[in-house]
């Protein structure tokens, strides 16, 4: 369901068309959704307006040879999966080794984040614990709301129609398709996040690692892990 390759070749095809086009549409100015999400949010089919100059201005570039498609595919990657989710990694694995900072982060997700000095809070954050009887899954059903300080850009995959559809009606055969089999007895729940709230999982530790440093676990801890589709696992070798 996730592929890595798939958002930079969506991506690069709708910015030919967007730039050939030359015609923006867009949705009414005063348009909003039921759960009253904020503009600066992506709510429509077609984006808006800036957002369409943007990729159209990327697609040019890129057709004179200015900017290299690879280089801005590895810049969006390393925002993806690099730079944002180390933040969040570095929450879960501090509330994996300090029990006094885990219940601060359960309390009051946003204060316990903003300890490590991350900007961008301006919706409340509300952390999900995962245990053995319990597994969170964190979709946004009507747009992509998105906790971006501590997981970076949202993946393709998250903005999806299916999945923003399907993580609601069933979950289980979600996590399926991203290799996480969960028992019978397990309790799944959804949550959805809206402009003013955004959920964040924090995930079980695994087990046999006693002995790691924070540092360490930080390097197991994923993107996906942290959205709920995933657990976080120990690599063959004992470290990330």
């Amino acid at each position: 369901m996730a592929d890595p390759n798939k958002g930079s070749v969506d991506r690069r095809k709708f910015l030919k068309g967007a730039a050939a086009a030359g015609v923006v549409a867009v949705a009414p100015s005063g348009a909003v959704h039921a759960q009253d999400h904020q503009d600066d949010h992506d709510h429509q089919v077609v984006p808006s307006d800036p957002a369409l100059r943007t990729k159209a201005l990327e697609s040019l570039l890129v057709e004179k040879g200015i900017v290299d498609p690879k280089a801005l595919d590895a810049l969006v990657d390393a925002y993806e999966h690099k730079i944002g989710p180390k933040n969040g990694a570095r929450v879960v694995a501090r509330a994996w080794v300090d029990p006094a900072y885990k219940k601060r982060l359960l309390a009051s997700g946003g204060a316990a984040i903003a300890e490590f000095g991350f900007e961008g809070h301006g919706e409340h954050m509300v952390i999900v614990e995962n245990t053995t009887k319990v597994h969170n899954l964190v979709v946004c059903t009507l747009c992509s709301c998105y906790p971006w300080p501590v997981l970076g850009l949202p993946p393709v995959w998250y903005k999806s129609a299916p999945y923003r559809s399907r993580a609601v009606i069933d979950p289980r055969s979600v996590m399926r398709e991203f290799g996480l089999e969960l028992a019978e007895d397990v309790d799944v729940r959804v949550w959805d996040s809206t402009a003013e709230v955004r959920y964040l999982v924090l995930p079980e530790r695994p087990a046999d690692t006693e002995t790691m440093t924070e540092e360490e676990l930080a390097a197991l801890v994923t993107r996906d892990s942290m959205i709920g589709v995933v657990k976080v696992s120990v690599p063959s070798g004992g470290k990330a």
